[in-house]
């Protein structure tokens, strides 16, 4: 396969603030939230604001510096388990709104591993000469969905949105190699069924198991990272930076404690944006773009609810 590169990333985030003591109401204190999750703080959307409308939104904020036209664009691949209309889906709106003829363009759901499963799905495009030009873009609105007197785990959720556009080519000296990627299906592993779940007739987002959460989560955010090193003759040395699944401090901090990694190397959000779903680690990487300098690896790990994992090998040109 030839080299595929990330030419520019970019996120959206809504201006209202949800600062932890609107959970008060409900028996939780800031310091209980801080305790259990790291978030100080979440976004929202407005009464105008969706899941559809952050994508539009992030992909807008990127128009001036996008190397190409988004009519060169042939592949947008929408990521999303919170979507807006599961009919006219966050990918088709993206195409509708810029008009962009002909690409192809389809949803894909493996709730916060999605930006990496849309990051395989495309490479397989692009393989199989089917695409030059894509768009990836992550959109969760968890507060649609979300129960907000679900003590558990009402707390953990924020909006947010993000986008990638990759193709074959390198245009500047911003550009990111895509040096690998992989996901794992873990439907058949622990309380995958029930441990964390949206259904929207039947109590909304919960997260009633979260012991086990955290337990996959670790083993198998740590699993993918070394997994994905060791078949790229890397070490957890040359891991210049980390970006885990931005889903509870606490998974952040003992991943990155087993792999020796100080904070410098970590990269977070969840702190002032709480868990936006497959959206976090991607708008992790579109905040930090700017500090990556040349030859430096940067490696994706990701964990979703079903369960899903998956890890994206990065290099700065």
């Amino acid at each position: 396969m030839s080299s595929l590169y990330i030419n520019y990333s970019n996120f959206f985030i809504p201006q209202k603030v949800l600062e932890n003591n609107h959970f008060n109401e409900i028996g939780l204190t800031n310091e209980e939230i801080i305790a259990k999750s790291g978030i100080e703080q979440r976004r929202r959307t407005s009464s105008t604001e969706n899941t559809n409308t952050m994508a539009i939104e992030a992909i807008k904020n990127s128009l001036d510096n996008l190397p190409y036209s988004l009519q060169e664009v042939d592949l947008i691949i929408g990521a999303t388990y919170t979507p807006y209309d599961t009919i006219y889906s966050v990918a088709h709106t993206v195409q509708q709104y810029f008009d962009i003829a002909n690409a192809r363009c389809f949803t894909v759901d493996a709730a916060c591993s999605s930006f990496i499963n849309a990051v395989e799905i495309a490479t397989c495009f692009f393989v199989a000469k089917k695409a030059k030009r894509a768009i990836i873009v992550c959109s969760e609105n968890n507060s649609a969905y979300n129960n907000g007197k679900d003590k558990a785990s009402g707390f953990l959720w924020g909006d947010g949105a993000a986008v990638a556009f990759i193709s074959e080519e390198r245009f500047s000296e911003g550009d990111i190699e895509i040096v690998d990627v992989n996901t794992t299906g873990l439907g058949n592993v622990g309380d995958s069924n029930e441990s964390i779940t949206l259904q929207p007739n039947h109590g909304g987002l919960k997260m009633p198991n979260g012991r086990d959460v955290f337990h996959y989560a670790c083993t198998h955010l740590i699993g993918e990272t070394k997994n994905m090193l060791d078949k790229n003759s890397l070490s957890i040395g040359d891991m210049s930076y980390f970006i885990p699944h931005q889903a509870n401090k606490r998974i952040t901090n003992y991943v990155a404690k087993q792999f020796g990694l100080p904070n410098s190397r970590v990269l977070s959000n969840i702190e002032q944006l709480g868990n936006t779903g497959c959206a976090g680690s991607l708008i992790a990487l579109a905040q930090n773009q700017h500090r990556f300098h040349s030859n430096e690896h940067i490696v994706v790990s990701v964990f979703g609810g079903g369960y899903s994992s998956g890890s994206l090998l990065l290099k700065k040109i």
